[in-house]
């Protein structure tokens, strides 16, 4: 096994426990259609053993950065079938567009680049979005500022960036000239897994480049018209980086629904979730109630009414989710609703500041 490939005694331990000593362990480095390119053993391709699609199976298939247990076949071996997934950590996942059940973006992810382009004005809200779902997988995210060679003011955008990180470290960095890229790569160390998460035209394939050394991956030119990109990347890939790290590019996000992200939208909006806890009512609704933080906060101008805009909707959405997913969930947030309406009627009758008339 190739250690370099981040291979541990851990996962060692959990290949073992299988039962199989005919199973060998290697890293997901690209999925084909119905086979996957492989890392960190002899076995190069490998097609899904039978179980996984059983409808009654219940396991999750494999993603580009997953480890999985792998039977050899073949004279050369340089072929297999995998047979079990190695439990995960540090997975991005989105809600599959269109359907309402999560979809797998990479796994075994140590630090996510939250990468945004230079060329325009940085989208907080869309950052926001995409902080939230790299938490929620307990990777380290990292707001990446790209092409600043390009930008109008690149450290007024560092600091607007900043002011949405949730304590997430700001690089500003461009691929081009290579300014800032030495500050990129000291973010992954040997063995660590990083992950590109940006829209197209950020420059992700770019920066891969840089970090590589070389124009291994395509790049496109972005439209001078809204500063838009096109899809060079069109599947996602494992790729190691000289220094032993590796790196994940992704395919240029259109839609990225939040699956399960709630400690990931507290994590991000950590400054909204503190004055949330220091409202007068353990149950404030931030919408008119005495004591309330938030509405304070907000009405003196220390929190941004677009940033909590963006934390209620992302906190919507994530209900939403939970209720579509779990009917008791449903029930219980018709119950929270009616408690909450209720507690607001009686505050109303005994506060006269609280009355509509």
């Amino acid at each position: 096994m190739n250690i370099r490939a981040g291979w541990t005694p851990e996962r060692q331990a959990q290949l073992e426990a299988l039962g199989d000593p005919s199973l060998v362990g290697a890293r997901v480095s690209v999925e084909h259609r119905g086979a996957y390119g492989l890392a960190g053993c002899a076995v190069e391709t490998a097609r899904l053993a039978g179980r996984f699609r059983r409808a009654d199976a219940g396991v999750d298939w494999p993603a580009v950065g997953d480890w999985v247990a792998v039977r050899p076949e073949g004279a050369t071996g340089g072929s297999g079938v995998i047979h079990h997934v190695l439990p995960r950590a540090g997975l991005l996942e989105r809600k599959r567009p269109g359907a309402n059940r999560a979809q797998a973006v990479a796994a075994n992810v140590d630090v996510v680049f939250v990468v945004t382009t230079a060329e325009r004005p940085p989208n907080l809200r869309r950052v926001e979005r995409t902080l939230a779902v790299a938490a929620a997988g307990g990777a380290r995210p990292v707001i990446v500022l790209n092409k600043v060679d390009l930008a109008a003011d690149a450290d007024g955008d560092l600091r607007a960036l900043a002011s949405v990180a949730g304590g997430a470290r700001c690089l500003g960095c461009s691929a081009a000239t290579g300014a800032g890229v030495d500050g990129l790569r000291g973010e992954l160390p040997a063995g660590t897994t990083g992950a590109l998460l940006g829209p197209s035209g950020a420059g992700k394939s770019s920066l891969v480049n840089a970090l590589l050394g070389d124009q291994r991956l395509a790049t496109g030119t972005v439209r001078l018209t809204d500063a838009k990109g096109r899809h060079t990347t069109t599947r996602r890939e494992l790729i190691e980086l000289p220094g032993g790290a590796w790196l994940i590019d992704t395919p240029g996000v259109r839609e990225l629904g939040l699956w399960q992200a709630g400690e990931g939208i507290d994590q991000t909006f950590d400054d909204v979730t503190a004055l949330a806890a220091a409202c007068r009512f353990r149950d404030c609704t931030h919408r008119g109630e005495p004591g309330c933080a938030v509405a304070s906060a907000l009405a003196a101008g220390d929190l941004d009414e677009g940033r909590y805009a963006s934390f209620e909707k992302l906190r919507r959405e994530e209900a939403f989710q939970e209720r579509q997913q779990d009917p008791r969930a449903a029930a219980a947030s018709r119950g929270r609703s009616k408690a909450i309406h209720k507690q607001q009627r009686a505050r109303r009758r005994v506060d006269p500041k609280l009355r509509d008339d």
